[in-house]
């Protein structure tokens, strides 16, 4: 009786829906978990390596969530990590390949930075916490939710560091010349790593000073 209640229960049932919205505010892996910082400190100087890299995590997410589910009732306790780390690597390696076929400068920017999403702790945590308990569709869903939590926080600060460390936006020139006729000068302190801790910083201060549960927790 339970099975084909869950059976019939609508795709996108409030539920389900939690699971996309949740990450974007109170739930958030960068902000309130604090996972994946070092990324958003590395990649954030310009906009376009920020969206490259907050859609790769999002494709080996989402995917690494989907198949974790799928293989959760045969995969052994005791290997559960290993198990979890040979998927990551494999999407990983798929991910950066297609980078190097499709998008090779981007790719070239992001350097190392693409393989080190097998270390991404945000990556492990949803396997453990979400994957490992529940079907593929909520996991599809968790990982979607989760990337694109990530992904607006990496673009959010990306959009600040690159208009102001460098007056453009994707490498097009977005402050006037004439702001630098009368003496505007980019602010060179904001490309540099720790304006991004600042950046980051910054916007959980605005969000827990807006949602009472994040203050109290």
């Amino acid at each position: 009786m339970s099975v084909d209640k869950q059976e019939r229960e609508p795709l996108f049932s409030p539920k389900n829906i939690k699971l996309l919205t949740n990450p974007l505010n109170k739930d958030n892996p960068i902000t309130t978990q604090v996972l994946g910082i070092c990324s958003a400190l590395a990649v954030t100087v310009k906009l376009e390596p920020a969206i490259v890299m907050s859609l790769s995590v999002m494709v080996v997410l989402s995917a690494g969530n989907v198949i974790i589910s799928l293989l959760r009732n045969s995969i052994p306790s005791r290997i559960r990590i290993i198990v979890q780390l040979v998927v990551i690597a494999a999407l990983v390696i798929l991910v950066d390949q297609v980078l190097k076929a499709y998008a090779y400068e981007v790719s070239k920017q992001l350097s190392v930075f693409v393989g080190l999403i097998i270390t991404n702790c945000i990556i492990m945590g949803r396997f453990e916490a979400f994957a490992m308990g529940n079907k593929p569709w909520p996991a599809l869903l968790d990982g979607i939710g989760n990337g694109i939590g990530y992904g607006w926080i990496l673009i959010a600060v990306a959009f600040f560091r690159e208009l102001f460390g460098s007056g453009t936006l994707f490498g097009l020139t977005i402050i006037p010349q004439g702001f630098y006729d009368f003496g505007y000068v980019n602010n060179g302190l904001v490309i540099l790593p720790p304006m991004a801790l600042f950046a980051v910083g910054a916007i959980i201060w605005i969000q827990r000073s807006r949602d009472k549960e994040l203050i109290e927790s």
